[in-house]
């Protein structure tokens, strides 16, 4: 059984955007309202596309960089606290995390795109020029 779970979280990192797919349909089928399942579908696999690019960096670069992904969102988190005090004189915490979240979903589904259309392109022309 664990095998199984295993597997599926293993698909999942690997593949977020079907993830992404899986749990919009789930939600769609159960509140029948597409705008709200696309929210808790980008809000769910968030998590899955920040590890989807902790490892293409580990494939790619063989190092882990996992703190700096974590640094580089907190330094996002107090950003937007910051601006959000600013515009609105004060801090709403609910909408404080949830601009966060999606602008943390934003950066990381663009840099996963990036980092695997790098890396295809990387081994492709190390494969190329090796032969």
């Amino acid at each position: 059984m664990s095998s199984i779970i295993s597997t599926i979280l293993t698909l999942f990192i690997t593949l977020p955007f079907l993830g992404l797919f899986v749990i919009f349909l789930i939600f769609k089928l159960v509140t029948k309202n597409t705008r709200k399942s696309v929210h808790k579908a980008l809000d769910y696999t968030t998590v899955l596309f920040i590890f989807s690019v902790h490892f293409l960096i580990l494939t790619i670069w063989d190092k882990s960089l996992f703190w700096l992904i974590i640094l580089i969102m907190i330094v996002i988190a107090m950003m937007f606290v910051l601006v959000h005090w600013k515009v609105k004189e004060e801090i709403i915490i609910k909408k404080v995390m949830k601009g966060f979240w999606r602008f943390n979903f934003i950066l990381f589904f663009l840099v996963y795109i990036s980092l695997t259309l790098y890396g295809l392109i990387h081994r492709a022309l190390t494969f190329t020029f090796s032969t």
